[in-house]
């Protein structure tokens, strides 16, 4: 015969969402229990922000919804519950200072995402929760439309509220491998079609792989879609092996993947002058040239360019790099002002679900009750994070939708 075991609470997984709401619930003085399915919590935490962890934003409810989809409007009791500067306050209480950074970012002002995770696991200790760790959940038990327990790793436990906080499929090895959306979905909910989100992109040709480990800052990057501009951002992008990465590009690919899944065409334009419209572009080139008549072509590049983006240039550039600059035509000066501002690549592909940091798609959100995050389909099933169908751009949104959600779910289910 199985050993039942009985919970007030029953969180499937623990990542900051799956944490938050186990701690909201137990502060509310339930019975708390976490089941794990990897051999230790918060492994994606861990990986955030490169190893730093980006904690969260600090631009109002209001701003913060601009850079949510599909639906950041529904966020919005989650976010008036709970919020960016209550979250700080948790971990400050819990030993972690945070340090505001450009862009409205919050790191840890040790740099460790470790010590968030450390700060958020002390806190859920200190309330009783009990984590299982090694507890794939495999299925969410049910009569009559309500929630009544949990089989997980050969154990059933008794339950009437569950909150699955299992993730998306980024970056499966820390264990975001869809799991949720299965258990969902048995249990009568729609999925929208996962997909990496903030995701590098590949191009076609030699470019890219020739810039590689090129960063540039201050750039602003567009994106073309069947000839047609779809949108652009401003900031900080990086050349890899097999394309373009950093955050505006990561930004973007929003776009670019759904465009891709439809076949379009899809193009990336990097504009490396963008504090210069194309009358002050020109009127420096002129200068230079002038300024510099008796050099060629090849060498006044470098006062345009970092140096070792002046041989890929030249090899796109038609003109003759050993020209001398005072018999550069007024053509061929279009010609390099063009090339300035509209640096193309031909996005061919985009990076799978390991390299992608959050993914888009998941449980419906008119599924779900925005007030409690409670399933408008079974009576006591709460959702919270990725695992819902609201993603959001970098710079410490997605984790802090973990947060507010999850403290939502647990507040609710918790006086369920």
């Amino acid at each position: 015969m199985q050993k039942m075991n009985k919970f007030d609470v029953i969180v499937v997984g623990a990542g900051p969402a799956g944490l938050l709401a186990a701690g909201r619930a137990a502060e509310n003085g339930a019975n708390v229990l976490i089941l794990e399915k990897m051999e230790r919590e918060g492994r994606k935490l861990l990986i955030t922000g490169k190893g730093r962890c980006n904690i969260t934003n600090d631009a109002s409810i209001s701003e913060f919804i601009k850079h949510v989809y599909p639906n950041g409007r529904m966020l919005k009791k989650a976010f008036s519950n709970y919020y960016n500067k209550d979250i700080i306050e948790l971990l400050k209480k819990y030993g972690v200072n945070s340090t505001l950074e450009r862009g409205g970012r919050y790191f840890p002002s040790s740099n460790q995402s470790k010590d968030v995770l450390k700060a958020l696991l002390l806190w859920i200790n200190k309330l009783n929760v009990k984590v299982k760790c090694n507890s794939k959940v495999e299925l969410i038990l049910t009569k009559d439309n309500k929630v009544t327990g949990v089989k997980a790793a050969g154990s059933s436990y008794v339950t009437n509220n569950v909150v699955i906080a299992t993730g998306g499929k980024s970056y499966p090895a820390t264990g975001s491998t869809g799991d949720g959306y299965e258990l969902a979905k048995k249990l009568g909910h729609t999925l929208v079609k996962a997909r990496p989100a903030l995701v590098p992109l590949e191009t076609s040709g030699s470019t890219a792989q020739e810039l590689q480990g090129l960063n540039l800052k201050n750039v602003k990057a567009s994106v073309w879609i069947n000839g047609k501009k779809a949108g652009d951002d401003f900031g900080e992008m990086i050349f890899t092996h097999f394309g373009l990465s950093g955050p505006i590009i990561l930004t973007l690919s929003r776009i670019v993947v759904e465009e891709l899944h439809k076949k379009s065409k899809v193009e990336i334009r990097i504009d490396l002058k963008p504090a210069l419209d194309e009358q002050k572009l020109d009127s420096r080139l002129l200068r230079d040239l002038n300024d510099h008549g008796k050099k060629k072509v090849i060498n006044i590049l470098k006062y345009w360019l970092p140096s070792t983006m002046v041989p890929v240039f030249i090899k796109i550039l038609k003109v003759d790099p050993q020209k001398e600059c005072h018999q550069v035509s007024s053509k061929e000066r279009k010609q390099i002002r063009h090339l300035l501002k509209n640096l193309p690549f031909k996005i061919t592909n985009h990076r799978s679900f390991k390299e992608a940091i959050i993914t888009s798609g998941g449980i419906l959100t008119n599924e779900i009750i925005s007030k409690t995050m409670e399933s408008k389909i079974i009576s006591g099933l709460y959702f919270a994070g990725e695992i819902i169908d609201v993603d959001a751009e970098t710079g410490g949104y997605n984790l802090q939708i973990a947060y507010s959600t999850g403290w939502l779910a647990g507040d609710s289910c918790s006086k369920n």
